[in-house]
């Protein structure tokens, strides 16, 4: 019944590549319902009669784990290793199967982005050791650190390499294990529990998906419509057809002897079948007009933007032409290594599209890079003569002379007028802009750098100048606007995305002569690290 999550985003990574992020969103959802569904199952239907006092010691003990993590999420390790061993144990004498135990504390482990100001407080505490390294400081630090990620992103991190290496593959020898005789196969091939598997993975599933993406969608009035298209619903149901851990548990539990075997046969057959069904559905995907492939994937319905503040060309800095359709905002670091080191790829890359503008956004990590406020000021301080761009590409390229001294050195080199670019940043004339680019990351979630929107959503792809491009054209398809030439490697533009090849210089290029300026700033291009 249970889909293998694992092995499905496995298969998905290979059959849906350059799929939007919404596509394994939604994967994930149906994968967390399957999972439910199937604990339900074990429960009421494998399990026997319950007896009540290992029952609610098993559900004391959950209550524990999960008391215990929103009191004290540093020590969960401890804690979740005790309470989830007292469960499983109390279950093995419930009559409930005892996975269930695992089942519970996957789902109710929560997982969030960190916050700014947890990471702040982290770096403090690393800080303090550094000054006085002592026992109680080293432990001040590692639980700061550990705290400042969700339970799990901490769970993940240290049981991934035994769930894969250990784990999972000891599960798989312990409960597939079957002779793949003549015999055996023949014997599958007509047996009612094999073909029953089959036909409810390969054939059930996807039906079942459908239907239920529409059933709810028709009995809210739309109010709880998918979030994509509906070729990745049906993407999503062959996928949701790839069992194996959950799915031969509940054959053991189901089946014996030689049905039990064929009832394998047929998991085994169905994921296969079911990975094969889900690469035909994405390459036909693939093959439709950009249009045409968007509408199956993503929809008709506008997706909400993450971004909360849009952009205002009288105040953000804006490289590019105002109107162009498709814009990328970037909050960085004058400080940041990662800023610096794709900005000459980035830079390049955007200048391939003629159709998008990109906006710089001040987001200066002062607990990590002490130069990168005053930095930051004086950008805006040469932005106030109309130089932004120059200053903002000296400033990444000079990362380490970003002091006073350096910073009037860069302005004199510009030809800016030294005496007001120094005596706006001793004033902090430009501390409110600052201090409004830094509310607006928090506003929109940014915790670091470099972090992109790209109209208006969170982008979380790769950090190069390839991701960036899938990301655009995707921008571009949801629009419905054909890619414009590109000329990086004799490619020409299309309805399908243009590959660009860039390799990036030692310095960036300079600043094309006659740029107009928007905003503060003049015209520049920069793109995702």
């Amino acid at each position: 019944m249970s889909t293998d999550s694992a092995l499905a985003l496995g298969a998905f990574a290979m059959v849906a590549r350059g799929v939007p992020d919404q596509v394994r969103a939604f994967l994930l959802a149906l994968f967390v319902v399957d999972d439910v569904a199937a604990l339900l199952l074990v429960i009421f239907a494998y399990g026997d009669a319950i007896r009540p006092a290992p029952a609610l010691l098993a559900l004391g003990s959950f209550s524990a784990l999960l008391f215990a993590r929103k009191c004290a999420p540093a020590a969960s390790r401890r804690t979740d290793l005790l309470f989830g061993a007292g469960t499983w144990a109390a279950l093995m004498f419930s009559g409930i199967e005892p996975p269930v135990a695992g089942l519970l504390i996957g789902l109710a482990t929560t997982a969030r982005a960190p916050q700014r100001t947890d990471l702040e407080h982290a770096t403090g505490l690393v800080r303090l050791f550094r000054e006085q390294p002592d026992a109680a400081r080293a432990r001040a630090a590692t639980v700061g650190l550990s705290a400042s990620l969700s339970a799990n992103a901490r769970l993940q991190h240290l049981f991934h390499p035994w769930t894969t290496f250990v784990i999972v593959p000891a599960f798989a020898l312990a409960n597939a294990g079957i002779p793949l005789s003549a015999q055996v196969l023949a014997q599958a091939a007509t047996s009612p529990v094999t073909i029953g598997i089959v036909a409810a993975y390969v054939l059930g599933k996807p039906a079942a998906v459908i239907a239920g993406s529409w059933a709810i969608a028709r009995s809210s009035r739309g109010r709880l419509s998918s979030p994509v298209g509906w070729g990745a619903v049906l993407g999503s149901g062959t996928l949701a057809g790839v069992g194996f851990t959950v799915s031969l548990l509940i054959a053991t539990l189901a089946f014996t002897g030689a049905h039990l075997e064929q009832a394998k046969v047929g998991v085994l057959t169905a994921a296969t079948l079911s990975t094969v069904t889900s690469w035909a559905v994405y390459r036909i995907i693939d093959l439709l007009p950009a249009t045409r492939r968007h509408r199956a994937l993503l929809g008709d319905g506008a997706r909400p933007n993450d971004l909360g503040d849009e952009v205002d060309t009288g105040r953000d800095h804006v490289r590019g032409a105002k109107d162009a359709p498709i814009t990328v905002v970037e909050y960085g670091d004058f400080e940041c290594p990662y800023c610096s080191r794709t900005e000459p790829a980035t830079r390049e890359l955007l200048t391939q599209h003629p159709d998008v503008r990109y906006v710089w956004r001040h987001l200066p990590l002062g607990d990590i890079h002490p130069h990168a406020r005053l930095a930051a000021e004086a950008a805006e301080a040469a932005a106030a003569q109309g130089a932004f761009w120059a200053m903002h590409t000296r400033l990444l390229e000079k990362q380490d002379h970003l002091d006073l001294g350096d910073l009037m050195a860069h302005a004199e080199e510009l030809g800016l007028d030294t005496a007001r670019f120094r005596g706006e940043l001793l004033s902090g004339t430009h501390r409110p802009v600052v201090d409004r680019h830094i509310a607006s990351a928090d506003a929109n979630g940014v915790t670091g750098t470099p972090t992109f929107f790209i109209n208006g959503r969170l982008y979380t792809g790769s950090h190069d100048a390839a991701g960036l491009a899938g990301a655009i054209e995707t921008a571009r398809e949801e629009l419905g606007l054909a890619s414009p030439a590109v000329h990086a490697s004799g490619s020409t533009g299309g309805s399908r995305p243009a590959r660009v090849v860039l390799h990036a210089p030692a310095r960036p290029p300079a600043e094309p002569a006659g740029t107009p300026v928007h905003g503060r700033g003049g015209r520049r291009d920069k793109s995702a690290a």
